[in-house]
């Protein structure tokens, strides 16, 4: 399966984790390692834009794409949360992959985007023996669109 990753320059390779590690995400506490990727090269620019300054474009983003063994995920349904998941759960969320994280099961969790319904996201777990399957395929320099102000 192919995933996608944008992200400043100097870390678009590093797949350890550390970012999410050091700052938290959505489904990842402060300091508990994890790796965002997008179904879609278009959904993991908006998961991005959302919490850049438009005012601030960065001009050192590239986007990644990532070959994922396939056979190692497992999904959070959406059943599974409650209706405000989007906007009121935080704590809810992040308990949910860390959980994940920390069983080691499986290599990737697919998740729903906050962003746009019916898209996915996926976390990956770099303590996972599979992470030396994912292979990075692609890497290009990635400029904002002005228009997306």
């Amino acid at each position: 399966m192919e995933l996608f990753r944008l992200a400043n320059a100097k870390y678009i390779q590093d797949l350890s984790g550390t970012g999410a590690r050091l700052y938290g995400g959505r489904w990842n506490s402060v300091g508990t390692p994890a790796i965002y990727l997008a179904s879609s090269k278009s959904l993991a620019v908006l998961e991005v834009l959302v919490h850049l300054n438009p005012a601030l474009f960065p001009d050192d983003f590239c986007m990644a794409s990532f070959e994922v063994p396939d056979d190692s995920f497992t999904t959070l349904s959406l059943e599974k949360l409650p209706a405000d998941w989007k906007n009121n759960q935080e704590q809810l969320l992040k308990r949910f992959g860390d959980e994940f994280i920390r069983q080691n099961e499986y290599l990737g969790l697919k998740v729903p985007s906050a962003i746009v319904d019916d898209e996915y996201n996926y976390i990956l777990n770099p303590n996972h023996p599979y992470m030396g399957k994912v292979n990075l395929k692609l890497v290009k320099p990635f400029v904002f669109d002005n228009r997306l102000v």
